[in-house]
Parts: C-alpha cells; sequence; structure tokens
C-alpha cells in the first residue's frame, strides 16, 4: 500500500513537471532527468501492486486460476487505457499538447486519493528493518536465492529483457510509424487510436486468457506461442507500407503478446512464496527495464538510421530471442506451468 501511494506521488509530481518543462521549451537533459523520476515512480509499482493482489487472494480463500483475476485487472486497465488515450488523442489535437498532462495529473491525485482510503494490506507482514543497507543485502540475498537460482522462475526472468524491452519501443514507435504511415504528423487522434487499439486488445486479451489457457495442458505454450507470434507480426509491420495494413496488424501484434500477460504473471508468482513475491516480481521487472536500457536505444538509433519499419523488423528479431528461454522454463518441468485455470 505505501508503495503504491509513493508511485502515485512520484508520477503526479513528475507528470506536472512535464507540463512545465513544456511551457518552458526547457532543454531536452531537463526531459531526460525529469524522466528518471518517472521511472522511479513506476518502480514503487512493479512488483508491489502485483503481490498486493496475489496475497490478498490467497488471504481470502481463493482457489481458483489466477489467470482469471489477472485476466479481469487486464481488462479493467484497458478499459481505462482505452478511454483516457482516444481522449488524451482528442483532446490534445483540440487543445493543445500539455491538456492530456494536466489532467494525468487529476487522475493520478484521484487514485492517490481513493488508494488512501481503500486499500490495505492482508496477507502480507511487513518485514521491520532497523538498518537500511541489511535491508538491501536481504533484498538483494532474496532476489537472487529464489529468482536468479530457481530454474524455471531465472529462464523466465531471463527472456524479460528481450520482451519487456521490445514492448515498450514497440508501443511508442507505433504512434509515429502510423502517423508516417498516414501522411499527417499532426494528426495526433491516430497516435490516440494507435494506443486506443492496444488498449482494445489488452481488454480482449484479458478475457481470452483464462480461455486459451484451457486448451492447453502448460502455461509456457501459450507464453511461447505469444512471444513467437507478436515477433512475427512485428516483423511483418516493418515490410508494411499501407496504413490500414498496419492498423491491422497493430491490433493483432498487440493482441497475441496481450494473451500471453496473464498467463505470465500467473506462472511467476506460483512459483514465488509470498514473503518473497513482492521481492522477486520487482527484480524481475528490473531484468525487463534492464534489457530496455540496451534494446531500446539500440532501435532508437535503427529508427534514426534506417527508419520506423526497420526498426520494428528488428524488434520483431530481438524478441524472439526469448522463446529459448521459456522454452527452458517449460523443461524444468514445475508444478506452476500445469496449474488449471477454472
Amino acid at each position: 500500500r505505501v508503495s503504491f501511494l509513493l508511485g502515485t506521488a512520484t508520477l503526479s509530481v513528475s507528470t506536472l513537471l512535464y507540463y512545465f518543462l513544456w511551457q518552458l521549451s526547457a532543454p531536452f537533459w531537463s526531459w531526460a532527468v525529469v524522466s528518471v523520476l518517472l521511472g522511479l515512480g513506476f518502480t514503487f509499482f512493479s512488483g508491489a501492486v502485483e503481490a498486493w493482489l496475489v496475497d490478498a487472494l490467497h488471504f481470502s480463500g481463493y482457489d481458483g486460476a489466477l489467470e482469471t483475476v489477472l485476466g479481469r485487472g487486464q481488462m479493467v486497465s484497458g478499459t481505462a487505457m482505452l478511454i483516457g488515450s482516444v481522449a488524451g488523442g482528442v483532446i490534445a489535437q483540440a487543445t493543445d499538447l500539455g491538456v492530456p498532462f494536466l489532467l494525468r495529473v487529476g487522475v493520478l491525485m484521484a487514485m492517490f486519493t481513493v488508494a488512501l482510503w481503500l486499500m490495505h494490506d492482508v496477507g502480507f507482514t511487513p518485514e521491520r528493518s532497523a538498518h537500511p543497507l541489511r535491508a538491501t543485502r536481504a533484498v538483494l540475498a532474496a532476489s537472487i536465492e529464489k529468482g536468479l537460482k530457481n530454474p524455471p522462475v531465472r529462464y523466465v526472468m531471463l527472456s524479460a529483457p528481450f520482451t519487456a524491452g521490445v514492448g515498450i519501443y514497440v508501443f511508442y514507435a507505433l504512434q509515429p510509424f502510423l502517423l508516417e504511415l498516414f501522411g499527417d504528423r499532426g494528426a495526433y487522434a491516430i497516435a490516440g487510436l494507435a494506443a486506443a487499439i492496444v488498449a482494445g486488445a489488452e481488454i480482449l486479451g484479458g478475457w481470452l486468457a483464462p480461455r486459451v489457457r484451457r486448451l492447453v495442458r502448460k502455461r509456457t505454450t501459450v507464453l511461447i506461442l505469444s512471444g513467437a507470434g507478436s515477433a512475427v507480426i512485428l516483423v511483418a509491420l516493418g515490410f508494411t507500407r499501407e496504413f490500414w495494413v498496419a492498423l491491422v496488424l497493430l491490433a493483432l501484434w498487440a493482441l497475441v503478446a496481450e494473451v500471453g500477460t496473464p498467463v505470465g504473471q500467473a506462472y511467476l508468482n506460483d512459483m514465488i512464496e509470498s514473503r518473497q513475491r513482492a521481492t522477486v516480481l520487482s527484480f524481475a521487472s528490473l531484468m525487463g527495464s534492464s534489457g530496455g536500457v540496451v534494446v531500446q536505444p539500440l532501435l532508437g538509433r535503427t529508427a534514426d538510421v534506417y527508419g520506423y519499419p526497420a526498426s520494428l523488423a528488428v524488434s520483431g528479431v530481438l524478441q524472439i530471442l526469448a522463446v529459448p528461454f521459456l522454452y527452458a522454463s517449460r523443461r524444468q518441468g514445475a508444478a506452476a506451468d500445469e496449474s488449471h485455470a477454472r
């Protein structure tokens, strides 16, 4: 709960700073500094929110598969993103680029208020440490012992740099890519449309995830097919020059990727004990972000030199590198791999 509140407050402040930098036509380095603060805000969410949910489910006696609940959560998230992305694009085009940022600050402040009032930790006992360095060492040791030294978890973590790094780049690159194909770089509603398609796929993917899971014996089957399928679609996008074809491929890419998200979350959570859940999930997020540190500048440079289409094709090639790690996790025969959705 405290981590969530800190994340919401940090994102509110950093988003407001973005608006002020835009008003002041601030130099690039100042945007980079505030972006670090924005990234800090998201780190408070990584691991903590998902662990809070799973611990609460176990505490309440829930005995169903996690895909069902995580999929529903993804549907809610996608619905909010769908409304926000369409509204943001239209509002930006009707007013200016700053107004959606101010609206985001308002939404984040409302989230903080609701969480402060309604969010409570259940099924979780916080560990109090008098010494920050001792606590940091304990967190690192738990991340390694329960994460990297646990083979099926380790291989999922090692796949994250390719999937997470590519996914974040593609989401943002698709918007200028579509504007380029559309032929009007000022059509912000088109950029909003790209985000709306991803949001719609997130909703449908959350609904489909438990249903797709029931069709196969192992969770890793869904993860491997999702990773390989989305990689192939990205390569196809790189060779697309028609705006409407690109929109269809974008929707298909997002749907294939989003079907695998709740399944991957459920697989990882079922392999982690409650005491180390937030720690290991955060470490897995760190692995994904570490990949982004390398992958995203590489793809951005590819776009600078060869254009957005080439960077999307390279994204697909990089993402396919996650599949061998997912297959290695599958070969470990973890019990969580065959946990059945209901």
